[in-house]
């Protein structure tokens, strides 16, 4: 809000539109009038700067309210996004691990039953048929299927069930899946059941047991 004028200003201001009159009508003003009329103007020009000055100031601060606003917003939008997203990956996510279930059965299932008649290759086959018509609607959603046997273990997508002692492999060689696990997208839906490899241990024979002890012997005496 403007500031009132003061009664000093008002009169200056009324002074000098009297004196502004004369001169336009030609009439002689004195020099206090023509000093009057100067002070007056300057005057009006230092509140009309001051009135500017306050508008820019005005001006500048609702610049910075609205640039605020504008952050703020846009940080919002971009949580509520992510918020969304997330929700929608837990949704999938939860949905699609039931679906592992049955994929898993339809697995045990391949590998353990053998048809021998005709009738009973064919329902295989049928089985079959559903079981890759899971598979394909896996893949649309995203789910591709983990390579584990042969892979170094790591926590991050193998999970150990069992550890075998072995010289054919490295150490921490996965060495059979027990479960498959599963990645969604680039994120990992289900770790992997493994068996890892681990080094064997020497065999240490009864004579080399008798040999230690004798060591022990000789040493505590």
């Amino acid at each position: 809000d403007e500031d009132p004028p003061t009664t000093e200003q008002t009169s200056a201001t009324e002074e000098a539109s009297e004196n502004t009159a004369k001169a336009e009508q030609g009439e002689n003003i004195s020099a206090t009038e023509i000093t009057s009329l100067i002070k007056a103007l300057q005057q009006d020009n230092a509140n009309l700067k001051q009135q500017l000055d306050k508008e820019r100031e005005d001006l500048e601060s609702l610049k910075l309210q609205y640039a605020r606003l504008a952050a703020d917003f846009e940080n919002f939008r971009k949580r509520t996004q992510r918020e969304k997203e997330e929700l929608q990956h837990q949704v999938k996510k939860q949905t699609i691990s039931d679906l592992l279930a049955v994929v898993d059965n339809f697995e045990r299932a391949r590998s353990q039953i053998k048809p021998a008649s005709e009738g009973e290759k064919l329902i295989h086959n049928s089985y079959q048929g559903v079981y890759k018509t899971f598979v394909e609607a896996l893949k649309n959603l995203g789910v591709s299927a983990m390579k584990a046997e042969g892979e170094l273990f790591d926590p991050n997508y193998h999970e150990a069930m069992l550890r075998e002692e072995t010289e054919e492999h490295p150490e921490d060689t996965v060495i059979e899946q027990l479960r498959r696990g599963y990645l969604l997208g680039d994120k990992v839906l289900r770790h992997a059941l493994v068996k890892v490899a681990v080094p064997k241990q020497p065999v240490i024979t009864s004579e080399e047991e008798e040999q230690e002890e004798e060591i022990l012997e000789e040493t505590e005496e």
